[in-house]
């Protein structure tokens, strides 16, 4: 059975799945797909530390899934996205689990990653997964994933 770590980078799914589908990622029905196909000993998703009601139950239903919530302080920039500086904190995650797992699935499209998924596909030989929007996401992550899953209308509310 493979023992699999998730890697959720909140901010980019949002925004990605709202400007191709103008809908919303369905997290339950993603962990029923990977559970199916080995332990998930690691789940964390990274997002903006917001207070408002909207965000507290989107967070607790992460939580009730598996997940477990990493939050870093909202900044809001000038085009109205909001940034949590999280690409550190992930990679440093999945450096620290790679050693403990068959496989890393990471919900990304950011191309600052691809590098990382290259090694630790070297360093670990472990495999890397990569859930992302396909209009949104970088060809150079896509080319470091040992597999890429396109996130369309299965995966969506």
């Amino acid at each position: 059975m493979k023992r699999t770590a998730i890697f959720v980078d909140v901010q980019n799914i949002y925004y990605t799945t709202r400007e191709a589908y103008g809908r919303q990622f369905n997290y339950r029905r993603l962990w029923q797909r990977i559970s199916a196909g080995g332990e998930i000993i690691v789940a964390n998703a990274y997002a903006t530390q917001r207070s408002d009601d909207k965000q507290i139950k989107f967070q607790d239903a992460l939580k009730h899934i598996g997940f477990r919530v990493k939050l870093k302080p909202y900044i809001q920039r000038r085009d109205g996205s909001a940034k949590g500086d999280w690409d550190v904190g992930i990679t440093i995650d999945v450096l620290e689990a790679a050693q403990d797992v068959d496989r890393v699935v990471l919900l990304s499209g950011d191309g600052d990653f691809d590098l990382l998924l290259e090694k630790i596909r070297k360093d670990y030989a472990i495999s890397a997964e990569v859930y992302g929007v396909p209009a949104l996401t970088a060809r150079s992550l896509i080319n470091a994933a040992s597999s890429y899953h396109p996130v369309e209308e299965d995966l969506l509310l």
